[in-house]
């Protein structure tokens, strides 16, 4: 088995036992509370901006609580939601249904693209995962990402920023500047890395242009 089949194999088992045991809440997908994982969401409006027929695709979508939100701000375009677990896939249809406007599907790598692309959290949880096998994943995930939106992609990632004692040796933690600077060189000059809203992470926005 590939690293990187292995590691979607680790995550897919670990998120399953999450939502098995707090079932579709915050802390189901992993997030410590609804107030933090609303403030998560709201940091990928800037991608998708007042585009309300944008198609959106959520790599990593857990029980799909992002479109729950998007619907909330206004948004009505095509949604699609992506997730290792097959699990999470099943809570998306309960809650949601699929309709035309509504997918669900389970896997890693996208079959179709749509305006816009965001990942949450999934590359917070590395276990026991080498440091730069990770990182070679996460490299190949964010690739996977910009492919799938036409116009741009969008994900978080836990920052290095935050104190040393808050830290777990299982959890992932990048350099917000390193990680600018990677993907200004690997995806152009139109990037945004936010990192101002009182969590212990930052978002990188990515058009393209």
């Amino acid at each position: 088995m590939s690293d990187a089949n292995s590691i979607r194999s680790t995550v897919a088992a670990y998120y399953s036992s999450k939502l098995a045991t707090f079932g579709a809440t915050p802390q189901g997908v992993d997030w410590n509370s609804a107030g933090s994982h609303a403030t998560r969401h709201r940091q990928f409006l800037r991608l998708i901006g007042g585009e309300r027929e944008a198609s959106v695709l959520d790599l990593g979508c857990g029980f799909g609580d992002f479109l729950r939100f998007l619907r909330a701000e206004g948004h009505r375009g095509a949604f699609v939601g992506y997730d290792v677990a097959p699990d999470m896939i099943a809570e998306a249809n309960r809650l949601y249904g699929s309709t035309p406007n509504c997918r669900w599907r389970v896997g890693s790598e996208p079959t179709e693209t749509a305006d816009f692309a965001i990942a949450s959290g999934i590359f917070n949880v590395k276990g026991d995962v080498p440091l730069q096998t990770w990182v070679r994943y996460v490299h190949d995930t964010m690739n996977i990402l910009a492919r799938a939106g036409r116009l741009g992609f969008a994900f978080n990632v836990l920052s290095l920023s935050s104190d040393l004692d808050r830290r777990r040796g299982d959890l992932y933690y990048a350099d917000p500047g390193e990680m600018l600077t990677y993907c200004t060189r690997r995806y152009g000059r139109s990037v945004a890395l936010l990192q101002d809203y009182g969590l212990y992470e930052f978002t990188m926005i990515v058009r393209h242009t």
